[in-house]
């Protein structure tokens, strides 16, 4: 066998083992509010809390303002991202412009602009790792982390083998700019609260 003919191989059996534990979730009595997701074939599931929803809810909405109320953005939604069984359910994912889900309604991490995650204190540790390796090795052009508890944004940008090679922290009640990326956006935070 070839590298590539392993590393086909290696994904289509991350889809299938992702297909099955997310059909298995999807039969459990998951609550209303509790975010699921497999990081490295670990199932996470995590509460919202309404800081994490008010900050999501901001950057959806800097997104509409700058694209128009059509912009394919989502959130919680499953993506497939490189790597050991990696289904995350991002907070905010921005598509690039005529991506569409596929013949089985599934997202492509190849068509994903933007990724914005707010910080949880259970799952911190994968926002900040096997996620923001993930993204970088998808080539995400824009990865941002809203953290509630450091008070700070942290931008990645430039992926380049597997890691962002620029990464800019911003105070919250700062402007975020994104203006020399693919958003060409200016995100304001200055009403992002704190937890």
């Amino acid at each position: 066998m070839t590298v590539l003919e392993d590393r086909i191989e290696m994904a289509d059996t991350n889809v299938d083992r992702l297909d099955e534990w997310f059909e298995r979730l999807e039969r459990m009595p998951v609550p209303e509010g509790i975010k699921v997701e497999i990081v490295g074939g670990n199932v996470f599931m995590t509460p919202q809390r309404s800081v994490h929803w008010h900050v999501i809810r901001r950057i959806i909405r800097a997104l509409e303002d700058r694209f128009g109320m059509d912009v394919e953005a989502l959130s919680d939604v499953r993506i497939d991202f490189p790597g050991h069984e990696n289904g995350f359910c991002p907070d905010v994912v921005k598509m690039r412009d005529g991506a569409t889900d596929g013949t089985e309604s599934r997202w492509r991490h190849d068509d994903v602009e933007f990724v914005a995650e707010v910080i949880s204190r259970g799952t911190a540790q994968n926002d900040y790792g096997p996620k923001k390796d993930a993204y970088a090795a998808a080539e995400v052009p824009v990865y941002l982390i809203a953290d509630p508890y450091q008070g700070k944004c942290h931008l990645y940008t430039q992926p380049k083998d597997g890691e962002y090679v620029i990464e800019t922290s911003v105070a919250f009640g700062a402007d975020v700019d994104m203006t020399g990326t693919v958003l060409d956006l200016t995100l304001k935070t200055d009403e992002f609260p704190r937890d």
